[in-house]
């Protein structure tokens, strides 16, 4: 046995826990001998079948079992999908994180709302700087993204570094902060790299990804265009640089600006402290001075962008917003593309805001926070890798990069496109996957967190699909008798005062089996369910095709 741990001591572990395959939820877990560190706890939202169900956080199974060689969290930035489950896994497991300035802001603010804030330990850490959690020394290396202080990690292990670039774009001009630290991958590079686990999102767009400044100039150009108009923007709550360039143009213009939304407002505020985001004096006003100045004096900068419906933006769309209404001689601005799944909500509300009169514009007011094909190629060449493991993505996502680093020279069989849960050891001799580790989703409805699972789901489905059926009766135990019965009620599956022929049919029927049964000995109230179930369900499949919820209630009842 010890033979066995000693050849595998000079091995490295990947265990991606979430995170591929889709976009969201993203955790990936490194293992060396005793010591395990996570990179990102990342949050995915619901399907559209997944009724009810608010957000959607990783099965942590695997580091709940090995919690004792788990030495941190790394993060690589402050957006839901890395950070967005770590209050709900910190109450399972309190174990250190480590984060740069600005995301560590917005972690506090999370772990302060579900009340853990004073119990989890946390540490800020600098670009350039290094922390060593057990076997690993992990270096925190500037990026730029759609959001600040961003991050890449170079994991250094006695098996080799690993360059886990977190989400990124090359941005040589970036609205705050420094650009990306190029010099740093090349001298990473340099010492040899084992492995490099790069962003895929935008894989399968050639060329580069444009600068966030460049978003700057079609503001400039919109607020000239629309100087008689009030301005909305819808833009993601965590694009403090876009907000930056909002706020430019806004005062630029003589505009006054409001925040609106309940995300937008926390995470501006946090910037704003950090001073991550510079708001000139007496622009920022409150919503309710807003009645004070004219429109074409006002900006409101809005969270909604994705169609989402409690948010600010579908409120004032539909008319529900209880301080801003939207109408003739209003202009309202995207400034984001639709996440993949959110394209009709999001088109749900353009046709809103334009039928109150408003102009919508979705065009050319976007850049995206991920490198593009050619942002993807500097990378690997900076950073010469010897095996490819594309991160961060669909499966066609992760497939369109794997086939630029097989152009930029990658052996084919270097290259990994793992499956949530695979197992990838490697040193600079071999990489396999060699096993699997329990992953899966835990859904969060409300307070509850994993107490839906498929089942709960799936009736939750049947229910939307085909409504409930109950079918009451009474029974007396001593001497199995019906004593009153069966009543059918349904909800959600047919108007029953135009149903009446269907009904009588189902409950004569249901008195049949019952009498029948009871004739015949069954007194186990489970089988006496069982047989209504069968019974009602052949007969509202034949008259109906549909197969409703069949809910069976059993009262006893004495003579």
């Amino acid at each position: 046995m010890s033979k066995v741990k000693k050849e595998n001591a000079s091995k490295l572990q990947i265990i991606p826990l979430g995170g591929l395959e889709q976009i969201g939820m993203n955790i990936t877990a490194f293992k060396y001998e005793d010591s395990i560190i996570v990179v990102d706890c990342g949050l995915s939202f619901p399907d559209d079948d997944m009724l009810g169900i608010d957000l959607v956080i990783p099965d942590v199974t695997y580091l709940q079992d090995n919690i004792d060689k788990v030495k941190g969290f790394v993060i690589t930035h402050g957006h839901e999908d890395h950070i967005g489950a770590l209050p709900y896994i910190l109450k399972e497991m309190n174990v250190p994180i480590y984060a740069t300035r600005l995301t560590m802001g917005i972690i506090e603010h999370k772990l302060e709302e579900h009340g853990i804030l004073k119990s989890t330990r946390k540490k800020v850490v600098k670009f350039g700087q290094s922390i060593n959690l057990g076997d690993f020394r992990v270096e925190f290396i500037r990026t730029n993204h759609s959001i600040v202080d961003a991050a890449a990690l170079a994991i250094y292990s006695p098996a080799g570094i690993v360059v886990h670039t977190g989400d990124f774009r090359v941005d040589y001009t970036p609205v705050f902060g420094d650009p990306i630290d190029l010099q740093r991958f090349a001298e990473i590079g340099k010492k040899g790299v084992l492995a490099l686990l790069c962003d895929s999102t935008n894989a399968e767009r050639p060329g580069y990804t444009a600068s966030e400044k460049t978003v700057g100039k079609t503001f400039d150009y919109l607020f000239e265009e629309h100087k008689g108009a009030r301005i909305i923007i819808a833009t993601f709550a965590s694009n403090v640089d876009r907000v930056q360039q909002i706020i430019n143009s806004a005062h630029k213009f003589g505009r006054k600006v409001v925040v609106e939304g309940r995300s937008m407002v926390s995470i501006i505020d946090i910037a704003q402290k950090l001073e991550c985001i510079h708001i000139p004096e007496n622009t920022l006003i409150d919503i309710d001075e807003i009645k004070n100045y004219p429109d074409e004096k006002t900006v409101i900068i809005t969270t909604g962008s994705q169609g989402e419906s409690m948010a600010a933006l579908s409120r004032m769309a539909n008319g529900q917003h209880r301080k801003i209404s939207i109408g003739v001689g209003d202009t309202v601005i995207f400034s984001s593309h639709p996440i993949p799944g959110n394209e009709k909500a999001v088109t749900n509300i353009v046709n809103e805001l334009q039928m109150k009169g408003a102009e919508v514009i979705t065009q050319d007011v976007h850049v995206s926070g991920h490198a593009c094909q050619e942002d993807i190629k500097l990378i690997y060449t900076l950073v010469k890798p010897k095996y490819s493991v594309p991160v961060h993505g669909e499966y066609k996502h992760l497939i369109a990069q794997s086939k630029i680093a097989i152009d930029l020279g990658i052996p084919k069989e270097n290259v990994f496109i793992l499956h949530s849960g695979q197992v990838l050891e490697l040193d600079d001799e071999s990489a396999d996957v060699v096993g699997k580790v329990p992953v899966g989703a835990i859904l969060v409805d409300g307070l509850g967190v994993g107490d839906v699972g498929n089942v709960v789901l799936r009736d939750r489905q049947r229910l939307a699909e085909d409504g409930i059926v109950i079918v009451v009766f009474a029974i007396d135990k001593a001497s199995a008798q019906l004593i009153s019965g069966p009543s059918i009620v349904s909800r959600g599956f047919v108007y029953v005062k135009e149903s009446d022929a269907l009904i009588e049919d189902a409950t004569e029927l249901c008195y049949d089996e019952i009498y029948e049964a009871l004739e015949r000995g069954i007194t186990d109230w489970g089988k006496l369910k069982n047989i209504i179930k069968d019974v009602l369900s052949d007969y509202i499949w034949k008259k109906t095709k549909r197969r409703p919820m069949i809910l069976p209630v059993i009262m006893d009842a004495e003579l």
